[in-house]
């Protein structure tokens, strides 16, 4: 026995309720600024979670935070904080 759909009315977008409610990069996902959505993409909120943390990483450096303070803060060793630096800027300091 065929199952046989009838409703298919009720699976068009305009009659789905759906709640734009964006992610941490826009409030809405119909204006986001992205070309594609970061959780469309194998690894994209890791991604942006790592580049929020490299820019941090920046800046404290900037500050005069040293390697040990930096890999400490933010529980990544002291050659992903040289790689970090080194990408970012072009070159580290001890």
């Amino acid at each position: 026995m065929e199952y046989e759909r009838t409703d298919y009315v009720s699976d068009l977008p305009e009659n789905c309720q759906y709640r734009d409610e964006g992610c941490e990069l826009s409030h809405s996902c119909l204006n986001c600024p992205l070309p594609k959505c970061i959780f469309d993409s194998q690894g994209g909120e890791l991604y942006l979670q790592r580049e929020r943390r490299d820019t941090e990483i920046l800046r404290r450096s900037g500050q005069g935070f040293t390697l040990r303070e930096l890999s400490a803060t933010y529980h990544v060793s002291r050659r992903t904080v040289q790689r970090v630096l080194k990408k970012k800027r072009g070159n580290f300091n001890e």
